[in-house]
């Protein structure tokens, strides 16, 4: 059972998520965020110093959810294998968690409190998702695949590829593009399609 201060903090940034993606982060006060909770304008500075710091726990929250579901990865022997299914659960996951997935990649302002920060920790959850695509990169290129590339320059051109399919998905602009530009039989299925295609080229031994 969760203790009132962390049940507290669990309202703020619930109430902070809607705010921030609603309105806008510039447009969200801290005055905002303690009325949609209940609290005083004072009260809220109990839990957190700023705006910033709300959007960092959040920030962090996306993250851990996100390494969470990473986590079944350890049962898949086969690194391609593995790799494909990374992709897969970052797809569901941004459609699945939206919200989270354009805090944590789309708005520029979880980045701006980590550049303001020298702790390395502030970045663990982040570092642990990168990292975790990383090694299954290397895994890869020790059974043949994506030969004479670098591991880090790789993952960061597969999880960019990734990246824009989900915020294409996300912002209608992958489905417009399917229907008005008449790509697919099956518009809806553009995602899925796009998918597989990336699969294929990364395939290539």
């Amino acid at each position: 059972m969760e203790n009132p201060r962390e049940e507290s903090k669990k309202k703020i940034l619930e109430a902070a998520r809607e705010l921030f993606l609603k309105d806008g982060f510039e447009a969200t006060s801290m005055r905002k965020i303690a009325s949609a909770v209940g609290f005083s304008p004072t009260a809220i500075y109990l839990y957190y110093k700023d705006k910033s710091d709300i959007m960092h726990d959040l920030h962090c929250e996306g993250f851990m959810k996100l390494n969470d579901r990473f986590s079944v990865l350890v049962h898949v022997d086969d690194p391609f294998e593995r790799l494909k299914a990374m992709g897969r659960i970052y797809l569901q996951f941004a459609q699945e968690n939206s919200d989270f997935y354009r805090l944590m990649f789309i708005l520029k302002e979880p980045l701006e409190f980590i550049e303001n920060h020298e702790d390395h920790e502030e970045w663990e959850e982040g570092s642990t998702a990168f990292n975790t695509l990383v090694a299954n990169i290397e895994d890869c290129m020790a059974h043949g695949y994506f030969k004479k590339q670098e591991p880090r320059a790789t993952a960061l051109l597969v999880w960019s590829a990734i990246h824009g399919l989900c915020t294409l998905k996300l912002t209608g602009h992958l489905d417009h593009v399917a229907c008005s530009h008449k790509l697919l039989l099956q518009p809806e299925l553009a995602l899925e399609q796009a998918f597989q295609s990336l699969i294929t080229m990364m395939s290539y031994q």
